[in-house]
C-alpha cells in the first residue's frame, strides 16, 4: 500500500510539473555601505538567467514592457536622495510592441543614495515589481530587507572613490569601512558585446553618411582641384595629401569629442526625448532640406571663411590644415544636414556616439581626398561634374524632408497631442515619395536642375520605379494594413483612427458576439484595453466564471499582461487564424486577467489580506495571485480552459505558436465539457 501510494504521488508530481510554470529568472541580492556620516548607497544586485533579460525603468507612452519599479517602506530613519541609478540598458527593436525596447541581461545592479536621519541602527524594507521576458514573461513581486545600516554618529567618512563596480558583472565591491558612489559605475555594467555591436553599426551608418556627402554639389566638384594643387607640389604633394585628409579628421572629430564633452549623456537623454528639442530638429532640417531643394543657401558666416583662407597663404603644413577647414566651413551647406543627422542620432545617451559618428563621416569624406593624390590615375575614372550632382543632392532634400517628421512623432506620441496619427504620418510619406518619384521621372524641377536627360538615364528610371513601389506599398497603411518593415519608424497601431480590418471585425464579422449580446456589462471594460481581434469578454474571473454558468460556456481564461511581448505575438500569429478565433467567438466565455496592471484598484469590499499578510487592493496583483495560487505558474501567457465549477478541463498552455495544436487545445477542452455537461444529466 505505501508502495503505491508513492507511485501514486511520483506521478502526481510529474504530471504537476507538466503545466506548471513557476519561474524564477532573476535572483536578488541586497547590500548597504556608508559614504559618509550621514550617507549611504544600497545597492539591489539582480542575476539574470541565461536566456531571459530583465526590463529597466524605461518607461513607455503606449503600452510596453513593464519598467522595473523599486518601493521603500515610509521610515523617519532615511530619506531618498535622488532617484534610483541604473547602468546603460541595452536597446533593441521588439517587433512585438513595434518600438525599441530597454533591458538587461547576465547581471545589473542598480544603486540608491539615501540621506541617514537617525543615531540608532535601522533596517531598509521594500519591494521591487519588474518584468521578466524569455519565452515567457513573468511579472514577480520580490520583497527586500537590508538590515543594520548604521546611525550617523556611527559612521565614519570615506573617500567616495575608494571602491569601483567590477565591469564583469556589475557588482560593487564591498570592503570593510569604504564607500561606493553611483558615479563609479559606467555603460560597462550593462552588456558590453551589445553597446560595441550598437557602436560599430553606428560608424558604418556614419561612414554612409560621409560618402554620400563626397557627391554633393559643393564638394564633389572640389575633388580634383584639390588633387591637382598637391601634384603641383612634386613628392611632397602625397604626404601634403594625407596631412590634408588626416586633418579633415581630426576637426569632424574634435567637434564630435566637444558635442560629448559639453553636452554629456543627461543632455543628450533630454534631447532625445523632450518635445523643445525634437521640434526644434524637425524645424532645422525642413529648413535644410528647403536649402537642399534650391530656394536658398545656408553658409557659413563670410568672416569665418575669410579668415580660415587667409591662414592658408603661411604655407607649409600649418597652411594646409587650414585648407582642411576651409573645406569644412566652405562645404557645410551640403554636408550640414548629413552632420546633423549623425549628431542627432547620437542622442542616445553614450558618451562615444557622438566621437564615433564623426570619425566614420570624417574619415569617408577624407578618403577621396588622400586617394586620388596617391593615385592620380583614378581622376580618369571620375565622373565628371554635371547636373547629376544636383538631382542627388534634391533627392537626399526629399529623404531628409520625410525622415524629419520622426522628430515631431516623438513629442506627438510622448505629450498626447495626437496630430500626427499613422495615418497622417503615412499621407506625408506618400506625397513626398510620389513628388519624388515624378521629380526622377523628370515632371519637377527645382531652381538649380539643369536639363538632364531624364529617360536616357536608366538608373534615374529604375530609382523612379522603386520609389512608386514604395508608394504603393504605404497607401494600404492609410486603411489599417500593418506595414511591418515600417513598423519601427511609423506611430502605433492604436493612433489609427480609420483601421477598415477593425470595423470589419468589430461591426460584420459572422458569429462575433457584440457587447450587447453579454449577459453582464463586463467589470473594468471603461479602463482597460479592449480585447484583440475584436473579441468581447471580461477582465474579473469571478464575474467570468457567473456569466459561464448563466450561459453554460466553458471558459477561456488568458493570463497576460500590458507589457507581455509573447502575448501579442499568440493574439497576432495564433488567435488571429479563423478556426482558432471562430471557436474564441463562440465557445467559449473569454476573460482577460493581466497581472501587470498597476492602476486599477478592486472595489472595497474586494479587498482581502493574502497568506504574506498583506493587504492586496489591486486587480493585477490579484490576478497574479490566482495564477500562482490555483495554477502554480508565474509567466504569461498561460490559458487555462475552465469549466463551469471552476475546475481545469484539460492541461494548461502557454506560449506555443503551433496553430494546430492550439485548435486541438481548444477542442479538447470543448470536448472534456460536453461529457461533464451529459453526466451532470
Amino acid at each position: 500500500m505505501r508502495k503505491r501510494n508513492i507511485i501514486l504521488f511520483v506521478f502526481m508530481l510529474i504530471g504537476s510539473i507538466g503545466f506548471s510554470q513557476v519561474f524564477e529568472p532573476v535572483k536578488w541580492s541586497f547590500s548597504s555601505q556608508k559614504t559618509s556620516d550621514s550617507t549611504a548607497n544600497l545597492y539591489f544586485k539582480a542575476t539574470i538567467e541565461n536566456g531571459w533579460h530583465l526590463y529597466s525603468q524605461k518607461t513607455y507612452t503606449d503600452g510596453g514592457p513593464v519598467p522595473i519599479q523599486f518601493t521603500f517602506a515610509n521610515s523617519k530613519d532615511y530619506k531618498l536622495n535622488g532617484k534610483m541609478y541604473e547602468p546603460k540598458p541595452i536597446e533593441e527593436y521588439d517587433e512585438g510592441f513595434e518600438f525599441n525596447v530597454y533591458f538587461f541581461k547576465n547581471t545589473v545592479t542598480f544603486v540608491q543614495k539615501i540621506n541617514i536621519t537617525t543615531d540608532k541602527t535601522f533596517d531598509i524594507k521594500g519591494e521591487i515589481v519588474f518584468e521578466a521576458c524569455s519565452t515567457s514573461c513573468v511579472f514577480p513581486t520580490q520583497e527586500f530587507v537590508i538590515k543594520n545600516i548604521a546611525g550617523y554618529q556611527k559612521a565614519k567618512p570615506v573617500k567616495e572613490d575608494t571602491v569601483a563596480i567590477e565591469k564583469t558583472d556589475t557588482v560593487p565591491k564591498v570592503e570593510k569601512d569604504t564607500a561606493s558612489a553611483p558615479a563609479a559605475i559606467t555603460d560597462d555594467d550593462s552588456d558590453v558585446t551589445g553597446k560595441n555591436k550598437s557602436l560599430w553599426w553606428f560608424f558604418v551608418f556614419a561612414f554612409v553618411g560621409g560618402l554620400a556627402a563626397i557627391i554633393m554639389p559643393c564638394v564633389f566638384p572640389m575633388i580634383p582641384m584639390t588633387v591637382a594643387y598637391f601634384m603641383k607640389s612634386g613628392s611632397k604633394g602625397k604626404i601634403q595629401a594625407f596631412v590634408y585628409g588626416l586633418s579633415i579628421i581630426v576637426i569632424y572629430t574634435l567637434f564630435g569629442t566637444l558635442i560629448a564633452l559639453i553636452f554629456g549623456v543627461d543632455f543628450s537623454n533630454w534631447l532625445a526625448t523632450h518635445w523643445l528639442p525634437n521640434i526644434l530638429f524637425f524645424l532645422i532640417f525642413v529648413i535644410f532640406a528647403i536649402s537642399m531643394f534650391g530656394y536658398f543657401e545656408i553658409t557659413m558666416p563670410n568672416w569665418m571663411v575669410n579668415k580660415s583662407v587667409a591662414q592658408e597663404d603661411r604655407g607649409g603644413y600649418v597652411g594646409i590644415i587650414f585648407m582642411a577647414l576651409t573645406l569644412v566651413l566652405v562645404s557645410f551647406s551640403c554636408t550640414g544636414p548629413i552632420v546633423g543627422w549623425i549628431i542627432v542620432a547620437s542622442a542616445g545617451g553614450q558618451f562615444l556616439k557622438p566621437i564615433i559618428g564623426m570619425l566614420g563621416f570624417s574619415l569617408a569624406f577624407a578618403l577621396p581626398f588622400t586617394m586620388f593624390a596617391l593615385f592620380p590615375r583614378w581622376l580618369q575614372k571620375m565622373p565628371k561634374s554635371g547636373g547629376w550632382l544636383n538631382m542627388v543632392k534634391v533627392i537626399l532634400a526629399f529623404i531628409e524632408l520625410a525622415f524629419a517628421l520622426k522628430f515631431l512623432n516623438v513629442p506627438d506620441q510622448t505629450y498626447h497631442w495626437r496630430y500626427l496619427d499613422r495615418e497622417v504620418y503615412l499621407a506625408f510619406w506618400i506625397v513626398i515619395g510620389t513628388l519624388l518619384g515624378m521629380y526622377l521621372l523628370g515632371k519637377i524641377k527645382f531652381p538649380h536642375d539643369s536639363d538632364y536627360p531624364v529617360m536616357k538615364s536608366f538608373p534615374r528610371l529604375l530609382s523612379a520605379i522603386f520609389v512608386f513601389a514604395f508608394v504603393v506599398y504605404m497607401i494600404p497603411g492609410l486603411w489599417g494594413a500593418p506595414l511591418k518593415a515600417l513598423s519601427g519608424w511609423l506611430p502605433p497601431m492604436e493612433t489609427q483612427d480609420f483601421d477598415i480590418s477593425r470595423i470589419v471585425r468589430e461591426n460584420t464579422c459572422a458569429g462575433e458576439v457584440t457587447s450587447s449580446d453579454l449577459p453582464e456589462v463586463p467589470k473594468y471594460a471603461d479602463k482597460m484595453e479592449k480585447l484583440p481581434l475584436g473579441l468581447k469578454g471580461y477582465y474579473d474571473y469571478d464575474q467570468a466564471l457567473k456569466v459561464a454558468k448563466k450561459l453554460n460556456k466553458p471558459v477561456f481564461v488568458d493570463f497576460t499582461g500590458h507589457g507581455c511581448t509573447n502575448c501579442r505575438e499568440m493574439e497576432n500569429r495564433v488567435w488571429s487564424d479563423p478556426e482558432v478565433l471562430k471557436r474564441l467567438r463562440e465557445k467559449f466565455v473569454v476573460v482577460a486577467l493581466y497581472v501587470d496592471d498597476k492602476v486599477i484598484e478592486l472595489p472595497e469590499n474586494e479587498w482581502y489580506t493574502n497568506d504574506a499578510g498583506i493587504q492586496v487592493k489591486l486587480l493585477g496583483k490579484k490576478n497574479s495571485e490566482i495564477q500562482l495560487n490555483k495554477y502554480q505558474a508565474n509567466a504569461q501567457p498561460f490559458y487555462v480552459l475552465l469549466d463551469t465549477n471552476d475546475s481545469m478541463l484539460v492541461k494548461p498552455k502557454a506560449y506555443d505558436l503551433d496553430i494546430e495544436g492550439y485548435i486541438k487545445f481548444l477542442d479538447s477542452g470543448l470536448k472534456e465539457f460536453e461529457k461533464r455537461s451529459t453526466q451532470k444529466k
